[in-house]
């Protein structure tokens, strides 16, 4: 038997929003799949989200070789792999923004995680997060670049007075807004049964990790779950868009290929649905 991956992505526009600034897109031959959140005046963001997502799915598509990065010389090819891919995105958001007047100021977060010979290395930039599901818990794998998260990683606040914050949407790193980035990156295993979610602030900040945990944990039929969590996050007065991504690992006879659930597709893109 051999790890295979089950895939299902939904996004919604909210309650409040008159558009979706959110992508997200995968694609399962290359073992890649991001969200973003776009931020920026004038339909901005939703460019430089779409902009993200279509650059790192293209650079694993084309292979493109490797960026002479000395600081990660020593690290992991997939993690040296996602960061370049990162930049790429980075210096296209840029270029674009240089060459349009109305994009000035665009930007997005991203997570992006690949998968390969049953190992995961993830990349995070922003405020979107990356939780797993294993055994019944739930951890979350990235840290918040905002700056009510590095208060609290400071001690000049609580989790609780964060979550209270006004400040809360304020990012201290994003793509589109330097001329380049810093992902952080890990690499993790990934095993039978491990179910991981990438999602947006629009979901994140709004449903508790108890209540991820209670409708992630029972991972019987992805879709379904997507659209709950979504539920949860309008429910508990989300004004953002909101996007969620959930992958499912599952044991397949070798000659199973990866199987993907979003219109029948091996790959995708999307920026908004409902």
């Amino acid at each position: 038997m051999q790890l295979g991956l089950e895939v299902v992505g939904r996004s919604d526009v909210g309650r409040v929003r008159p558009s979706n600034e959110d992508s997200f897109g995968f694609d399962l031959r290359q073992g890649i799949f991001v969200v973003c959140d776009g931020m920026g005046g004038h339909a901005a963001g939703e460019v430089a989200s779409k902009i993200a997502v279509d650059t790192v799915l293209s650079y694993f598509r084309d292979k493109e070789p490797l960026a002479a990065d000395a600081s990660l010389a020593d690290a992991p090819l997939g993690a040296q792999m996602l960061s370049d891919a990162v930049n790429k995105a980075n210096e296209t958001i840029l270029d674009y923004a240089e060459g349009h007047a109305t994009a000035s100021g665009m930007g997005t977060t991203l997570v992006a995680a690949r998968f390969a010979e049953g190992k995961f290395t993830i990349a995070h930039v922003g405020d979107s997060r990356i939780y797993l599901l294993r055994e019944g818990s739930l951890l979350q794998l990235t840290e918040d670049h905002s700056l009510v998260m590095e208060q609290v990683r400071r001690g000049i606040i609580s989790i609780e007075e964060a979550e209270r914050s006004k400040m809360q949407n304020v990012i201290l790193r994003a793509l589109g807004t330097e001329e380049s980035v810093d992902p952080d990156l890990a690499d993790h295993e990934f095993v039978a049964g491990d179910v991981l979610l990438l999602c947006s602030d629009g979901l994140s900040r709004y449903v508790k990790d108890g209540d991820v945990l209670e409708v992630v944990r029972r991972a019987t039929d992805l879709d379904r779950e997507c659209e709950e969590l979504i539920a949860l996050a309008k429910a508990g007065g989300s004004d953002d868009n909101i996007t969620c991504m959930l992958l499912r690992a599952v044991e397949q006879p070798w000659h199973e290929r990866l199987a993907g659930r979003f219109a029948g597709a091996s790959s995708s893109t999307q920026q908004s649905s409902t």
